[in-house]
């Protein structure tokens, strides 16, 4: 028999996938705790230059040293990063007189920065502000570049060494260097353990669907990929909550670091995939779990009468097809594999550049920036609903072109929408987010059930790496505001637009048995129209 009547035998959904969805929704949570914690670690809030001498100004109120001291911008607000070479005690008789060969200078003795909404950030730990803004930018960059290094690694890793184990390593990896990263005491400290914890927790992001869906049947893939993924929705909600209530960046990271803890001990009850360890000829590991399988779901005969000589045959048929090395370069090895690597690739890069940009600009909608970081979890709710309606009557392809490309529509949008309608912008962005998030909920299904056992945890790895250099251009792609504002918002409209209509010429897979060998990617060729 192959796996699936096998599955089918053990039961494909009971008590033991319910165990096994929880433990693997843990890692879903603590995700966004890192992958969007740059929103507040590197938090910018308002400063203005430090004005030396405090004593001469002892008769005058705050207001009026910041009037005589520093120069205002073209909105009539205090300038961030300039201030005058000498102090225009002229300005207290009237404030709005026009200034001409007046002498400012860049800030020379550092900044003083508002606490009423921040402690401490990254950004005032080490004054990255004004000509060093790139550098705090770039923190969010340095994650994801480790976190897409984390990819290759985790994916090929993976494949060769099991599930399980390498959860346990990103785990460790995650708690070590998250907590390094939160004792940092120079910025170069602080941007190697950020890239270091980014590379470690990207195996919790690419190792938990795979190993759901290798324990589950067709009839339950789209459920288990949608509740894990509402996971990363209540995580992104919890975030908003815990930086609400920790304001010093040393403490928020600790405090999502943490967590991690809990994950290392939840590894135990956890089994490692048994497709994984029939491909591998682990036939006494894989009996233990499919036993401890079926007996977790009462189905009582079966567990009684399965041995690992009965899996000899399942396990010489999926090897037999499956011999040979495989790497990364076998994702591009057949007609069909390319296809769909080379359309996972624009996908991908796509959905996390457009979602990121969504998801680190959550200022500036009328809302304060933990409430929109609130609602923006909020709405990935009812989105991933959605999309379990639409992945089964839809299809997959369809599904995942449309929401892409709606999002790209939502930010293009909100371009033309004036900033005085608040109201109006809010509403369209959260909109906006909740296609981004219904994209990335697909692609991860999608990705799952497309690529074979055999090469399923490295394509996931080479899709995610894909993904992370969406992601790391993101935050840089802020800085365009400084040629035209709403410039990084026309590039997430015009990416999520061109790489949502790259899916069309994806196969679809609503209802097809998972492959577990490249033969059978080119079998299915007949039914992917």
């Amino acid at each position: 028999m192959n796996f699936e009547e096998l599955l089918r035998e053990v039961g494909g959904f009971g008590r033991f996938q319910v165990l096994t969805l929880l433990l693997l929704c843990f890692p879903r949570l603590l995700l966004p705790l890192h992958f969007l914690l740059h929103n507040f670690l590197a938090a910018i809030p308002g400063h203005h230059c430090a004005i030396p001498h405090q004593q001469q100004f002892a008769n005058l109120t705050k207001e009026e040293v910041l009037i005589i001291n520093i120069p205002r911008d073209f909105n009539g607000a205090f300038s961030s990063c300039e201030m005058f070479s000498e102090p225009q005690f002229h300005l207290l008789l009237n404030s709005s007189l026009e200034l001409t060969n007046v002498s400012v200078q860049s800030c020379q003795y550092g900044w003083i920065y508002d606490q009423s909404q921040f402690i401490s950030t990254i950004a005032t730990q080490w004054n990255l502000v004004c000509e060093h803004k790139s550098l705090n930018q770039a923190t969010a960059t340095f994650f994801f570049f480790g976190v897409m290094f984390g990819a290759v690694i985790f994916g090929d890793l993976s494949d060769r060494f099991g599930r399980k184990r390498m959860l346990l390593v990103s785990y460790l990896g995650t708690l070590i260097f998250g907590l390094l990263s939160s004792a940092s005491v120079s910025y170069s400290m602080f941007a190697v353990t950020w890239t270091l914890t980014g590379m470690s927790i990207c195996g919790l992001s690419i190792i938990v669907l795979p190993l759901g869906m290798e324990w589950v049947d067709i009839e339950h893939r789209t459920m288990l990929g949608v509740i894990s993924s509402l996971f990363w929705s209540f995580g992104n909600m919890l975030l908003a909550l815990i930086a609400y209530l920790v304001r010093d960046w040393h403490w928020l990271l600790l405090t999502s670091s943490l967590p991690c803890i809990v994950g290392i001990i939840s590894v135990w009850w956890l089994s490692e995939s048994a497709r994984w360890l029939l491909i591998k000829g682990k036939l006494k590991e894989a009996h233990r779990h499919l036993k401890r399988c079926a007996r977790m779901n009462r189905k009582t005969d079966f567990a009684d009468k399965i041995n690992p000589e009965s899996l000899l045959k399942t396990a010489a048929v999926i090897r037999q097809k499956s011999d040979g090395n495989y790497s990364y370069i076998s994702l591009f090895r057949t007609p069909i594999l390319r296809r769909i690597s080379f359309c996972m690739t624009a996908v991908w890069f796509g959905t996390a550049f457009s979602y990121y940009i969504m998801s680190m600009n959550i200022t500036g909608f009328g809302l304060g920036m933990y409430m929109t970081q609130f609602v923006f979890g909020f709405i990935e709710v009812p989105a991933k609903l959605l999309v379990f309606v639409l992945v089964n009557r839809v299809g997959r392809r369809r599904s995942q072109a449309w929401v892409l490309i709606l999002s790209g529509l939502s930010v293009g949008i909100n371009i033309i929408v004036p900033t005085s309608q608040g109201i109006l912008r809010s509403v369209i962005a959260i909109i906006g987010k909740g296609f981004a998030e219904a994209a990335f909920t697909i692609v991860f299904l999608y990705s799952s059930e497309l690529y074979p056992t055999i090469l399923r945890q490295s394509g996931l790895g080479y899709c995610s790496f894909v993904a992370r250099l969406g992601a790391s251009v993101a935050p840089l792609a802020f800085l365009l505001n400084g040629i035209w504002k709403p410039l990084p918002q026309v590039a997430a409209f015009a990416m999520a637009v061109l790489c949502g209509s790259s899916a069309f010429f994806l196969p679809e897979t609503r209802g097809i048995h998972l492959p577990e060998t490249i033969e059978d990617i080119e079998k299915q060729r007949c039914v992917h129209k």
